[in-house]
């Protein structure tokens, strides 16, 4: 058969169809069917704009009102009224319709319309997540458009029979876009999860942080097996295969991860035995120190006061020592030793050096605190130059960083100093010169 041939039998069933349809429009079931469609809009926008007007729709209920919650959400819903009430009067109508003997394909088919406008309309006007609203409108919204109208199966259909096969592998068209869709919801429904059970277990208060710690490890690495199963499931592997393959591949890589195992175990026994906790100043035995900062599966992160961080193996908190300056008590004793001239008056200057440190805003000091807490000032020795003077003060925390305590009692004894006439001993020696006893 050639072109011309095709041309005219495609004008012949145009003709036919418009014959048909103009036969169709001028009969009782047109009318019919049309009227319904009309009353039913027109009803459904009268109704919507009655109830708003009844309801006070427009404006935001104020807070406080009388069944606050309800008129809050029947406010957010007055987008949704009018598409709402054309699907359940155009469902009305169709079955009135039928009732009638009459024809209601017409009125189905603007019912469905009416279904995809209330699902566009709730998708823009809910959905505030942006990830959400875009698939919901690009996706979603087709998905029902071909699902009202009954396209749903032949679309999936056409889709399937797009493949490519490689041996045993079958691989689809509609495989790959049901893949790409529900691997992106299911990610996204992961991550979301996965930040809000991790939120509200960190929130309980009545377990201890590295209790809430560890739970919420568990959870993280739980919901991310369910997803990745679940993915599984949606692209049509075999799991059962799948768990044959995993075990041979976990004996060969057992082997070559062992120092990552090891990090991984060693992660999961600080959890739980509690030697270290997410603020805690940490000390290495080679000298690096820092706040502890992120405390993960495989690794801890300190943050040291010039703004590094050292990322040190769960292991090595486990194979080696370092000094927890923080774990148990955040309070610190730290002292300062210098030394004053032997004719200093040291009763004025000692109590002059206790009234120093207790006003400065960070050393712990007045009756809230036991004595032994409290900053002290007295005699350490007496040296070749001069008297050496003790001060020790507790603090809450380090004496580093944005703690500089040390640095601003080091500054307010030079100016006390300065002001009171106190002297700094310089370093004195007795020379004697011893004559030769043979000169004349």
């Amino acid at each position: 058969m050639d072109f011309s041939q095709w041309q005219n039998d495609a004008l012949e069933l145009l003709r036919q169809f418009q014959g048909t349809a103009s036969e169709w429009a001028q009969s009782p079931d047109f009318y019919v069917q049309l009227g319904a469609i009309v009353g039913a809009i027109a009803l459904a926008v009268v109704l919507s704009l009655l109830l708003s007007r009844r309801l006070n729709l427009a404006e935001p209920p104020p807070e406080g009102v009388r069944l606050y919650r309800l008129r809050l959400w029947l406010h957010r819903l007055r987008f949704t009224l009018t598409p709402l009430l054309m699907v359940l009067l155009l469902s009305a109508a169709a079955q009135l319709s039928a009732s009638a003997g009459y024809q209601q394909w017409l009125i189905r088919f603007v019912e469905s319309l009416a279904l995809v406008y209330l699902l566009y309309r709730f998708i823009t006007r809910f959905v505030e997540n942006a990830f959400v609203r875009t698939v919901g409108k690009w996706i979603g919204i087709p998905l029902a458009a071909l699902a009202v109208f009954g396209w749903l199966d032949e679309v999936v259909a056409f889709l399937d029979g797009i493949k490519l096969t490689l041996g045993n592998i079958r691989v689809s068209l509609y495989m790959l876009a049901r893949t790409l869709i529900f691997g992106s919801l299911l990610f996204w429904l992961g991550r979301v999860s996965n930040a809000a059970g991790k939120d509200a277990i960190r929130k309980q208060q009545k377990l201890d942080l590295g209790t809430r710690e560890v739970f919420a490890k568990l959870f993280e690495i739980g919901v991310f097996v369910v997803v990745f199963l679940l993915l599984l499931q949606v692209m049509g592997i075999n799991l059962t295969a799948l768990a044959v393959f995993g075990g041979a591949l976990g004996v060969g890589l057992g082997f070559g991860l062992q120092q990552i195992a090891s990090n991984f175990i060693s992660g999961i026994i600080i959890l739980l035995d509690r030697s270290l906790t997410i603020g805690d100043h940490v000390e290495l035995e080679d000298g690096r120190s820092g706040t502890l900062r992120e405390l993960n599966m495989r690794f801890g992160v300190l943050e040291t006061y010039d703004g590094k961080d050292v990322v040190v193996p769960n292991e090595q908190f486990i194979t080696s020592s370092y000094t927890n300056w923080t774990h148990k008590d955040k309070r610190q004793r730290y002292s300062i030793e210098f030394q004053v001239a032997y004719a200093t008056d040291l009763d004025p200057l000692l109590d002059d050096l206790r009234t120093l440190c207790v006003e400065h805003p960070q050393v712990l000091s007045g009756d809230a605190y036991p004595h032994e807490l409290q900053p002290d000032a007295e005699i350490a020795g007496f040296g070749d130059s001069g008297i050496d003077i003790l001060i020790e003060y507790w603090m809450e925390g380090v004496d580093d960083g944005a703690n500089r305590v040390g640095a601003d009692l080091l500054l307010s004894i030079y100016r006390l100093f300065k002001e009171k006439g106190y002297e700094f001993p310089f370093p004195q020696r007795e020379v004697r010169l011893l004559g030769n006893e043979g000169a004349s």
